[in-house]
């Protein structure tokens, strides 16, 4: 009796349940920052033992130092960088969505862009940007495209596997009481698609800042690509290597925010385990 009373109120208590919470992030997140750790110090300790020459291999202590000296300047030329990768995403977020739909919805629009929505993917965009630049000039909006390109196919595939894989059931359902197919699609279609197209938004996303630096090594007179051509004909190689830390944690932090939009908008998507 007494030890069905201990377990209910640890059943019903709060900070019980936050405290199981911050353990279980805590305890997903441990190996994989332990590994990190592992993988530094073998690396300084690589550089060091056998005192290879920083413009071939700096170390991480180096590289934090050379982050720290152009601390300023490293994250101002990270903001057009940023701006573009995240207007990029929102651009193929939106084309992604409407092929999607198009192609899930329309057999005419899938025999005619199915083909060729794949065939871009197989053409390397770093030999496209080129002639992007040659059209629309050294702007921004160039950059965009790239990232477009690179980001728009898995939204894409995404919306129309989460499309064709609603119940057929529930839209007989629907139409048996009488539901539009606007209704029907945003009732029924849209929370079913949904997981979908967040798997394709996660993998998109950290295309999107590759797409960006891609479209800057092109042509560009500012941000983290073209900083990272100075440097690299400069042999400042420890703060090549910052610059390169610093589009990583740039990645991730854009990938948790997916990951968080996720968790907020649509937590019935999420498995449980």
């Amino acid at each position: 009796m007494i030890g069905a009373i201990g377990k209910n109120e640890q059943a019903n208590d709060p900070i019980g349940k936050s405290s199981s919470r911050r353990t279980s992030t805590f305890g997903r997140a441990f190996p994989a920052a332990l590994l990190a750790v592992l993988a530094l110090v073998l690396w300084e300790g690589f550089a060091r033992a056998f005192a290879i020459p920083e413009y071939l291999l700096p170390g991480p202590m180096s590289i934090a130092g050379a982050f720290w000296e152009s601390r300023g300047m490293l994250l101002s030329q990270a903001v057009p960088t940023a701006k573009v990768a995240l207007i990029g995403f929102a651009g193929a977020l939106a084309a992604g969505s409407v092929s999607g739909i198009a192609i899930s919805r329309y057999s005419l629009a899938e025999r005619a862009l199915y083909p060729w929505l794949v065939a871009s993917q197989a053409l390397p965009v770093i030999a496209i940007a080129p002639v992007l630049v040659t059209w629309f000039g050294y702007g921004a909006f160039p950059k965009v495209l790239v990232v477009v390109l690179f980001c728009f196919f898995p939204i894409t595939v995404g919306v129309v596997d989460g499309l064709r894989s609603v119940d057929g059931d529930l839209l007989r359902l629907m139409r048996s009481f009488g539901a539009g197919r606007l209704r029907t699609f945003f009732m029924v279609e849209v929370p079913a698609a949904t997981p979908f197209l967040f798997a394709g938004m996660r993998l998109s996303v950290t295309y999107c800042v590759i797409g960006a630096i891609t479209g800057e090594w092109v042509g560009s007179s500012e941000g983290l690509g073209f900083l990272m051509i100075q440097d690299k004909n400069q042999f400042e190689i420890p703060r090549l290597f910052a610059e390169i830390a610093l589009l990583s944690a740039m990645g991730v932090s854009l990938f948790l925010t997916v990951a968080l939009a996720q968790k907020l908008l649509a937590p019935w998507t999420l498995s449980r385990r």
